[in-house]
């Protein structure tokens, strides 16, 4: 297989070998993928190893079959992204999250826009809370996951936007009873979500929390690095299910 002049962004690259790179890669009409960028380390690259770095946009070429292609050609299609400081920050936990939950091959080339979109926002400073919430609930929805936003999953009524409720893992928001129901946020805080519209500080708060620990279920357990330079690293928040 041959892939020609793909617009993509490198997710995570690490030396390889003596002379070469592992490249983690979104790449638009492939999703992400694993690739050997061979010789990129010597003294005199064929290829300048600067430009194989996250926030590039990049044009690229490689061939092979299975999880590991080899790189042929690779161009800048843009300049890369000034991010620094905490945009920086939450910048490399989009890549994290789409490399640990995005799987290998599975084209995705909305998730492709929506993560170029996101980065220009945050090079745009644009509230970083709010950018990271979209693309959460955003790549979620896109590997099948999508949150039920809009209705109460006990009664099937419009939720109330000052009402407290619980999100539960398997069935979405149910009326909030007390601490052991896990999660508590206000309808107002999942109505934001769904319309599209910036919440509240306090909202804004209560969603990280909920799209943190549903990332988290998906993880299977794991953790992200991420999350450790936020100081949020959630614990499974879901409890048994209710019957």
């Amino acid at each position: 297989m041959r892939v020609e002049q793909q617009p993509a962004f490198v997710l995570h690259a690490r030396p390889w070998r003596e002379t070469s790179l592992l490249l983690e890669v979104l790449s638009r009409d492939h999703g992400r993928v694993g690739l050997v960028a061979r010789g990129c380390r010597r003294e005199r690259p064929h290829r300048p190893r600067t430009l194989l770095q996250p926030l590039v946009p990049l044009s690229l070429s490689w061939s092979g079959q299975g999880e590991l292609a080899t790189l042929g050609a690779a161009e800048a299609s843009g300049p890369a992204l000034a991010l620094s400081g905490s945009a920086l920050l939450c910048a490399l936990y989009v890549n994290e999250v789409v490399a640990r939950l995005l799987p290998r091959h599975d084209p995705h080339p909305a998730l492709f826009a929506d993560y170029l979109d996101t980065l220009r926002r945050l090079a745009r400073g644009e509230s970083e809370a709010w950018t990271l919430r979209r693309f959460e609930r955003d790549l979620l929805a896109h590997l099948g996951y999508g949150l039920s936003l809009e209705y109460d999953a006990e009664s099937g009524a419009p939720l109330d936007p000052e009402r407290e409720y619980a999100y539960r893992l398997e069935t979405g928001p149910l009326p909030w009873r007390g601490p052991q129901d896990g999660l508590r946020l206000r309808g107002r805080a999942l109505l934001a979500l769904v319309a599209d519209r910036e919440p509240a500080a306090e909202d804004l708060a209560a969603l990280k929390r909920l799209l943190r620990a549903l990332i988290a279920a998906h993880l299977d357990g794991g953790e992200l690095r991420a999350w450790h330079l936020f100081g949020d690293s959630p614990v499974n928040p879901f409890p048994a299910r209710r019957e």
